[in-house]
């Protein structure tokens, strides 16, 4: 069985978190600068490819490692688009854990491998900027998305 998640943002209705989980996502492009993304298996939404930090990992290496699950892809980490601590995103899953998420968003470029869809993704897809407004995504995603395409000189801290 698997477990589905709903997200919420500066919701009143959003149940109180039980979890901390500190996690890293990566915006990764293409030779024509589109970004890689995963629609999501538990709530149908497009996402950046990232999960939780295992605690034998290092934040970048928690980014690798998640788009090579997620993806099949390797990709090395080439910068950092921001810190996203927001109180008032709160993800519930059907599972009963409620959590509030520290990521860290990264860089990364393509090494390796090959596309290929894992259990936790129904499609991956290139996007090119011009299409993103068109793809049901988060807010906090669209966020992350909207910061690596202002090219910012500093890390977005929030």
């Amino acid at each position: 069985m698997s477990v589905a998640r709903t997200e919420f943002y500066d919701d009143p209705e959003a149940p109180e978190p039980n979890s901390m989980v500190v996690a890293a996502s990566a915006v990764v492009t293409d030779e024509r600068g589109r970004i890689l993304l995963q629609r999501r298996r538990d709530n149908d939404l497009w996402a950046l490819p990232g999960g939780g930090m295992d605690l034998t990992d290092s934040l970048p290496g928690t980014a690798v490692r998640e788009v090579r699950e997620e993806t099949g892809l390797e990709v090395e980490i080439t910068g950092l688009v921001g810190t996203y601590t927001d109180p008032k995103h709160i993800i519930a899953y059907t599972d009963g854990e409620v959590r509030r998420q520290f990521n860290v968003c990264f860089t990364a470029r393509i090494t390796g491998g090959q596309l290929a869809i894992s259990d936790e993704s129904t499609e991956l897809r290139f996007v090119s900027p011009e299409e993103l407004d068109e793809l049901p995504m988060h807010p906090t995603q669209r966020l992350r998305i909207g910061h690596f395409l202002e090219g910012r000189e500093r890390p977005y801290l929030g």
